[in-house]
């Protein structure tokens, strides 16, 4: 996630009045990215995440993830999830 958004590959969401940018939340076997909605960022997490598989030997079953967006159509939302899928 760091080489990706330092080389401006990614584009993370800013919130509060500080502009804080969050882009990752880690629990036990869960994995949370937040990005601004595109396409090319629905891209980039998931050469992360096939990266993470090449490195760690470990598995992410792209079936069971989901896509949660707000203030997105659901057309783009479906799009996104065939992204994650193929």
């Amino acid at each position: 996630m760091r080489e990706a958004k330092s080389a401006s590959m990614f584009k993370s969401v800013e919130v509060g009045s500080q502009r804080v940018q969050v882009d990752l939340l880690q629990f036990a076997d869960d994995t949370f990215f937040f990005c601004n909605p595109s396409y090319h960022n629905v891209q980039v997490i998931k050469a992360i995440l096939r990266s993470f598989e090449l490195v760690s030997g470990l598995r992410v079953n792209f079936h069971k993830s989901t896509v949660g967006a707000v203030g997105i159509s659901e057309i783009d939302k479906i799009v996104y999830s065939k992204c994650l899928n193929s």
